[in-house]
């Protein structure tokens, strides 16, 4: 289905939100836009709405599996604008978001899924799930100039760490920065408020409930690590969009060759890789 605008799709088809989990892809170019949708379709989310302009196509096969927004994804906040709007519309729902060329993996999603994943999270009395967005990239720039290849992907094995994220109080309890990967390693060319790689993609809708800019939320809760009690599943994202945006930009394009060092490695598409490097834990989930 399509809608020209999401207040259109709020309008006409808000039964499609009847039932979570929905993914939220949000295209800013044409690059893995259709291998972004059937990767999240194929995890079982209940809907998959694209937020697209109208010059990226999308195979037709796959439209009829999705719900399509006309949306302009180069507007300033547009993902916080549109996130919030849902969150309003459909409390209670689990949601996840991403930008195309982005991957969704979590403990044992080969066999398990999104759904499965969520039921257990929300009876551990969580809204909310940490995910890493772990930098993907071509490991020939030569071949692949966009820094996305799918049958080359690498990511980095460690470089990985954590700050205290520090409150008007001091430390706040259970919430930490994450940083590493290209953010980490080509950070004179990424602007400070985007250097963290944490982001709290899935999460459960209620009212008041508000994401910023800053991939956070109003309810402080809600971006935390884990339960007081005990560790927490956590996800990541496999994500070719630093390495895109960094080959795009004219101010750091030049400056890179490759984005190989010594502990790059070859992306296996598999959940046990991230596991086996400490990137996703599968918390009390067996």
């Amino acid at each position: 289905m399509r809608y020209e605008s999401l207040e259109i799709f709020l309008k006409d088809s808000k039964d499609s939100l009847a039932k979570g989990p929905v993914a939220l892809i949000f295209a800013e170019d044409e690059i893995e836009v259709a291998s972004t949708l059937r990767h999240h379709l194929a995890q079982g989310f209940a809907t998959v709405i694209l937020f697209a302009p109208d010059e990226i196509d999308v195979p037709r096969g796959i439209l009829t599996k999705v719900v399509r927004i006309r949306y302009n994804t180069r507007a300033e906040n547009m993902l916080t604008r549109a996130v919030n709007t849902l969150i309003a519309a459909a409390p209670d729902i689990w949601f996840y978001y991403c930008y195309n060329a982005e991957y969704l993996f979590f403990p044992f999603c080969e066999t398990r899924t999104i759904g499965d994943l969520l039921t257990f999270h929300t009876e551990e009395r969580r809204g909310a799930m940490l995910s890493y967005v772990i930098d993907l990239y071509a490991g020939n720039l030569w071949d692949t100039p966009t820094a996305v290849s799918l049958e080359d992907a690498h990511l980095d094995r460690s470089g990985y760490y954590a700050l205290g994220r520090n409150g008007k109080d001091g430390p706040k309890d259970r919430q930490l920065d994450f940083f590493g990967g290209l953010r980490w390693r080509y950070e004179e060319h990424v602007e400070p408020s985007r250097r963290r790689i944490d982001r709290m993609s899935l999460f459960q809708a209620k009212k008041g409930l508000e994401l910023s800019e800053t991939h956070l939320f109003n309810d402080e809760e809600y971006n935390t690590y884990a339960c007081p009690w005990h560790n927490n599943i956590t996800a990541a994202i496999g994500s070719f969009r630093t390495a895109k945006a960094l080959k795009a930009n004219a101010g750091s394009t030049f400056d890179i060759d490759t984005f190989m060092w010594h502990n790059s490695t070859e992306f296996k598409w598999h959940s046990q890789q991230l596991l086996s490097l400490g990137l996703i834990e599968p918390g009390q989930w067996f």
